[in-house]
């Protein structure tokens, strides 16, 4: 047999690459494949709607969110949505997968790099909040707590080293977050969250979720609402309605 210079391996080695390439995508073609009769079955237990179409306008619906701000290329995808019951709220939701694209590097190192990430987005029940979000600490927000930019304390050390808080009313954080709101907040570990206007909106910020993993966000967010605070419950406006037909996102997203 001959080997290299124009002899046998090359003709070897050439179908060998394309044969492992294309059992690849026929793997990840498989594996989406499951995915998304995953996402059917849910749907169909939770009594939403799925589609697989690609929406380039969530990004602009749901434009306060920065999660969905980032990169280019910006779409939307295997989204359910509409009503359904958690935990004793009826939560008109929205989630699915969602992708942007970045660019890295530079010059002949220079690559673009596609982000998948998983959502869910409810509609508020208790009404409109000013925009508060509560994540997990990381050491970046450690070096800007001592650098004195804003991180919202509170009286429990735990729970505050353990996440970072920031919102544009102190004083509804601070009602939000009351001890047994800490509690759960610490035992559940959740994804990252935000409130803002009508909506409540979470997100791991990179990677895509199982699709049982969709039901168990659910889960968690009926809990979290099971323990919003009466007295701040009860002094709350509702969330305009007409929300819904302009462009950030709302009720009429969620039907």
């Amino acid at each position: 047999m001959i080997v290299g210079d124009g002899g046998v391996l090359p003709f070897i080695l050439i179908p060998l690459v394309l044969v492992i390439a294309g059992l690849g995508m026929y793997f990840s073609w498989k594996a989406e494949q499951a995915r998304l009769a995953a996402f059917r079955t849910l749907a169909d237990e939770l009594g939403l709607v799925f589609t697989e179409a690609r929406d380039s306008g969530h990004d602009e619906r749901f434009a306060r969110f920065g999660l969905f701000r980032k990169g280019r290329s910006r779409v939307a995808y295997n989204t359910l949505y509409g009503s359904t019951a958690i935990a004793g709220h009826d939560l008109r939701v929205r989630m699915g997968d969602f992708q942007y694209k970045v660019d890295r590097g530079s010059g002949k190192n220079r690559r673009t790099e596609t982000v998948r990430l998983s959502y869910l987005v409810a509609w508020n029940p208790f009404g409109s909040c000013p925009e508060t979000i509560v994540r997990r600490e990381g050491v970046l927000d450690r070096v800007a707590g001592v650098l004195g930019f804003d991180d919202i304390d509170f009286e429990s050390i735990e729970f505050s080293k353990a996440f970072h808080v920031s919102s544009d009313d102190k004083r509804f954080a601070y009602d939000l977050i009351d001890p047994r709101m800490m509690e759960y907040l610490l035992a559940s570990a959740p994804p990252a969250f935000e409130l803002d206007g009508g909506l409540i909106c979470l997100s791991t910020g990179k990677g895509r979720w199982e699709v049982a993993e969709f039901r168990r966000r659910l889960d968690w967010l009926g809990g979290f609402l099971d323990r919003w605070p009466r007295h701040l419950a009860d002094s709350m406006s509702p969330a305009d309605p007409g929300e819904g037909d302009r462009a950030e996102g709302g009720l009429g997203w969620f039907s």
